[in-house]
C-alpha cells in the first residue's frame, strides 16, 4: 500500500476547496501548511458577508474590472493568507499550495508574508492567455521557490 505524499494530499485539498468558490469564471483553491500541518485554507470569493456571484448575478456573474477580472472577489491565496492573519498565525517559513498560480498582486503579498513555498497545479498565464507568469517569475526572483507540481 503507498501513502498519498503530502504535497498530493495539500494540493487535493485546494482542489476540493475551489469547489466551494461561488465564482461562475473560475474556481480556485489555496492552502497555507508548516511542518506538515494545515494553517490556513482559502478559496476566491468576495469578502465573507456581502454577496455570492452564482446567487446574485446567475447569468453572467459579477462586474468585471478594465482588465476582465472580477471587481469584487478576493483570491484564494488572499483569502488564506488574510484568515491566518486574522488569527494570529506566522506565516514565515509556510507553503503555499494553490489550483492557479498566484497573479502578481498575490506573488507581492505572499512574498511579504513571508512564505517560502508556492505549488501549484495550473498556469495563471495559460488561464489568462497571457505570455508570462508574472507572479511565478517574481517569486522566483526573490526567493519563494515557486513551481508547478508534476511538472
Amino acid at each position: 500500500m503507498s501513502k498519498l505524499s503530502f504535497d498530493d494530499i495539500f494540493m487535493n485539498l485546494a482542489l476540493d476547496l475551489a469547489k466551494r468558490s461561488h465564482c461562475m469564471k473560475a474556481q480556485v483553491g489555496a492552502v497555507l501548511t508548516k511542518d506538515t500541518r494545515i494553517i490556513s485554507i482559502g478559496y476566491n470569493g468576495p469578502p465573507a458577508g456581502t454577496h455570492n456571484c452564482d446567487e446574485e448575478w446567475p447569468d453572467a456573474g459579477c462586474p468585471r474590472d478594465s482588465k476582465g477580472s472580477c471587481s469584487l472577489a478576493l483570491h484564494a491565496e488572499e483569502n488564506a493568507i488574510l484568515y491566518a492573519v486574522k488569527n494570529g498565525t506566522k506565516l514565515e517559513g509556510a507553503t503555499l499550495y494553490t489550483t492557479l498560480s498566484p497573479c502578481l498582486p498575490c506573488a507581492r503579498l505572499i512574498y511579504s508574508a513571508g512564505i517560502k513555498r508556492v505549488y501549484f497545479k495550473h498556469s495563471y498565464a495559460e488561464y489568462k492567455g497571457i505570455a508570462l507568469d508574472e507572479g511565478v517569475e517574481f517569486l522566483n526572483r526573490f526567493g519563494v521557490v515557486a513551481g508547478k507540481m508534476g511538472g
